[in-house]
């Protein structure tokens, strides 16, 4: 029975391409198909495990349950019956319904009170998520209590016979010759956009990405799988911009993410069209991550400063306790940083927490106490001096600038 169940769930993880979940009456993980790996801050599963399987014990057999955790992560589950005898759940997810991610991660780091410095992780992660509409979802339920509802029935295969290749050995011997040329251009414009993108330099990025449209097609000449190929070559794409981004300076710790997510998207991607979009959107967003976070062009003292100040924004930061994490004199540390970013330690992470302030500001719906702990700082008064004196106007003078959120 548990065999039976399980191939259930493989086939259900590979027809939608989502994590599957087979978990026992106990709330235990029998087996799993997942392609990703939930952050720690939003990772409790036994507790929801239970909780899906007390409501569907306590429903019809022909029931599924569309869950939603306190993080926004959705599932569809399904109970697993023999009989009257409860056995456990099948259970796909997690997914989203809610195209506003930014907004949505906003949202969770406040009702939870998640760490301010997890942010940026936690855009990767839920962005890495499908987003499904309804009609997608109610399917992927009527989906599991079709499959579950009844004994597993193996499938038998019907093969057609193999096709000989017409291919001359002419045609053949140019088409070597073509792809030669192709992947030698392909070579010489990848090293351009990796300058690109070590620089952040969207602009240029972007013009190289768009006159290297031919990449993908090159791989349509593939006959037995042009998509698996052009997946391969998107992998080869991720890989590349991942490296001139950290050539650029960017910490590994966004790099890591950033890439498992596009990982995962390009092998969901199931045309070459679509990847193609993909690859640009994975060029802007390296070159956000190089603008963004980039600390190659500070020495390495000042770059591990940067780096621990970012990753750390919402806890205590002081000189002395920095100093302390990075095995520098306190003196020599605070030298040394305002030659080369021209602010002392002090103002550079006052000037960081105020941009993270603004993302919540312009949500209109936090409260303003709430957000000066949320990034870092302890004392609204304070937090209310610093606001004005990098932006003029006070937090409420800057919420009241944007519409109501909905």
């Amino acid at each position: 029975m548990v065999g039976d169940i399980i191939k259930v769930g493989q086939i259900i993880h590979f027809v939608t391409r989502m994590d599957t979940i087979l978990i026992d009456q106990d709330g235990n993980a029998l087996f799993q198909s997942v392609n990703h790996f939930i952050p720690a801050v939003l990772d409790h599963p036994k507790n929801e495990y239970t909780h899906i399987n007390d409501v569907l014990y306590n429903n019809p057999p022909h029931h599924y349950y569309h869950y939603i955790n306190i993080f926004g992560l959705e599932y569809m589950a399904v109970g697993i019956w023999k009989g009257s005898s409860f056995l456990g759940s099948i259970v796909v997810g997690p997914f989203i319904s809610s195209m506003s991610i930014i907004d949505l991660i906003k949202d969770i780091i406040s009702r939870n009170n998640l760490p301010i410095s997890e942010r940026k992780q936690l855009e990767q992660f839920y962005q890495s998520l499908p987003v499904l509409g309804e009609i997608e979802y109610k399917s992927i339920g009527e989906l599991l209590v079709n499959m579950c509802g009844h004994d597993y029935i193996p499938a038998q295969r019907i093969s057609s016979s193999i096709q000989t290749s017409s291919l001359s050995q002419t045609r053949l011997k140019v088409s070597i010759e073509e792809n030669k040329d192709i992947i030698e251009s392909r070579y010489k414009t990848q090293r351009k956009l990796m300058d690109a993108i070590a620089r952040g330099d969207k602009t240029e990025a972007n013009n190289i990405i768009h006159s290297m449209s031919g990449v993908l097609e090159f791989s349509n000449r593939i006959p037995e799988s042009p998509i698996r190929s052009s997946k391969n070559m998107a992998f080869v794409m991720n890989t590349l911009l991942r490296m001139a981004a950290e050539r650029g300076g960017v910490h590994p710790v966004y790099l890591h993410n950033i890439s498992e997510r596009f990982a995962i998207l390009i092998e969901r991607t199931i045309n070459i069209p679509n990847l193609q979009k993909l690859i640009v959107l994975m060029t802007n967003e390296y070159c956000d991550l190089v603008n963004t976070f980039a600390t190659g062009h500070y020495s390495p003292i000042v770059k591990k400063t940067v780096d621990y100040i970012l990753l750390n924004l919402g806890n205590s930061l002081t000189l002395s306790q920095i100093a302390e994490k990075i095995y520098v004199n306190p003196s020599y540390l605070s030298r040394k940083f305002k030659e080369e970013t021209g602010m002392n330690i002090t103002d550079f992470i006052n000037q960081k927490r105020i941009e993270e302030a603004k993302l919540y500001l312009q949500r209109g719906n936090i409260v303003i106490t709430d957000i000066a702990f949320l990034v870092g700082f302890n004392d609204l008064n304070y937090f209310s001096k610093v606001f004005k004196k990098l932006t003029s106007i006070t937090p409420t003078q800057y919420a009241k600038k944007w519409p109501p959120f909905l």
